[in-house]
């Protein structure tokens, strides 16, 4: 009986946790790896283990770098079922589309180089098809109702507060008379941000998987971030230039649209023209407003009061190429969100080259940026950086709001893990070593816990937990 950590272990992203039990074999995750290029190009490495042997995959939501992966594990063998909760089943067949098309000309334009570099070609990770066989394999999930994935091994899912559908795993394991249980934090969300119930806490565990993408780091109170968003706004709300906002397609998007709308007259937002551009945010909006009982009790009387939680008079829905480029003859007026979250690809790239250089636009960095990223460039104060090849001056404003993060923040995570009882070993999963240290060191020094990093490949006993080291 172990767990193994494949991916998100020493890193953020990729998430990708082996649980073996008897004979069973069940994956948690299987996502992406993001960051810089080498980082991306690990992707196309073989897993290591064979997905021929998997039982079964129990997915904790529906963000890339947690799903991203999934139409691999088919093409190489993988048959089972992928169990996950309704909402991120909708979720997934947007982002794994999406996630198709952005990899094939992504490997389309690597290529170009490395066949003038006379290097290997790439193929692209996968292909619509194998998007439509691995949808075919999710099987829908609603919170806290246990399944069986496969023998000796029983899953519940718990509201994770992080986008629609998230969700903490509880696991529960059984081989011949020993009995562990496993409770995979999966993405925690930030307590009282918009839309979502606040995460789950649990009291029963033998072992915690649990993320620390912001284990170093304290966001502002919710109150004191809208405080702060209003300020941006009012400071802005006679600018010359444009506003963009680079953000995730699921679960940010709909969280900034959402709390634009309710602080529509507050903030003056009738002065600017609003768009969203990304048919992805724009596919994965139509989704949250589907599964209205998700909300929170204030997004709950918001809906039934005002009706569909996103509609504001002067937004604009950007479907198409033309659209999107037709806002870049903006020279002001406009407020821009669009993908990528990290501005390592998709339509914000076109905005960024337009604007960077303008020193009447402005940034508004809301959530974690990757090492390696463009968008981390910016939040570490970049006077140029490098588009397709170009240098661009970077003479916009940044501002970076930490308070907007859909994660827990170190207070919170603490919060969560505080409620097990007889505090259970800790493995730190999803966080960059400075992070997991930090996380590390306050759980072992005011809860007396067990707290330590995964490292990829390695392999923990769960039949051995008392044993387990810091």
């Amino acid at each position: 009986m172990k767990l193994t950590s494949y991916g998100a272990a020493e890193e953020v992203t990729g998430s990708c946790h082996l649980i073996e039990v008897g004979t069973s074999r069940v994956l948690f995750d299987c996502g992406l790896i993001q960051g810089n290029k080498d980082d991306e190009l690990r992707n196309h490495d073989p897993f290591p283990f064979n997905p021929s042997e998997l039982d079964a995959v129990v997915l904790s939501h529906a963000h890339i770098d947690h799903c991203g992966r999934l139409p691999m594990l088919l093409s190489q063998g993988f048959s089972g079922k992928v169990h996950t909760h309704a909402a991120t089943c909708d979720l997934v067949q947007i982002l794994l589309k999406d996630s198709a098309n952005l990899n094939a000309r992504d490997v389309e334009y690597r290529n170009r180089k490395r066949r003038r570099a006379g290097k290997p070609l790439l193929s692209p990770l996968y292909d619509q098809k194998d998007v439509e066989d691995t949808l075919t394999r999710l099987v829908p999930m609603e919170y806290e109702v246990p399944v069986k994935v496969a023998p000796g091994v029983t899953v519940r899912l718990f509201d994770a507060g992080h986008i629609l559908g998230s969700a903490i795993v509880e696991i529960k394991l059984v081989e011949d008379d020993e009995a562990r249980t496993v409770v995979f934090s999966g993405d925690l969300g930030h307590r009282g941000s918009p839309i979502l119930k606040d995460f789950t806490c649990l009291k029963k565990a033998d072992l915690v998987l649990m993320e620390s993408t912001y284990g170093n780091r304290l966001h502002r109170d919710w109150s004191e971030t809208l405080e702060e968003v209003h300020g941006i706004a009012s400071a802005l709300s006679s600018t010359r230039g444009n506003i963009l906002i680079p953000a995730f397609s699921v679960g940010r998007s709909q969280m900034i649209l959402y709390t634009m709308a309710r602080y529509f007259r507050e903030w003056e937002l009738d002065r600017w023209k609003i768009f969203l551009d990304s048919p992805m945010a724009i596919r994965a909006s139509e989704v949250y407003l589907k599964h209205i009982r998700l909300y929170d009790e204030e997004a709950a009387a918001y809906y039934r009061k005002n009706g569909p939680l996103l509609a504001m008079p002067n937004l604009k829905f950007s479907q198409t190429a033309d659209e999107s480029r037709a806002i870049n003859a903006m020279e002001s007026g406009a407020i821009v969100i669009a993908g990528s979250g990290m501005c390592t690809g998709g339509r914000i790239i076109h905005h960024l080259k337009h604007n960077l250089w303008r020193a009447d636009a402005h940034v508004i960095i809301a959530g974690y940026q990757s090492p390696g990223t463009l968008g981390r460039q910016l939040v570490d104060g970049a006077e140029s950086v490098k588009i397709w090849g170009e240098k661009i001056a970077v003479r916009a404003q940044i501002h970076t709001v930490g308070g907007l993060s859909a994660h827990a923040d170190q207070q919170g995570m603490v919060d969560w893990y505080s409620h097990f009882e007889g505090r259970p070993p800790v493995l730190l999963v999803h966080g960059e070593s400075r992070a997991m240290q930090a996380l590390a060191a306050r759980l072992t020094d005011e809860l007396g816990a067990r707290a330590r990093a995964a490292r990829r490949g390695k392999s923990t006993d769960l039949l051995a937990l008392d044993t387990f080291a810091r």
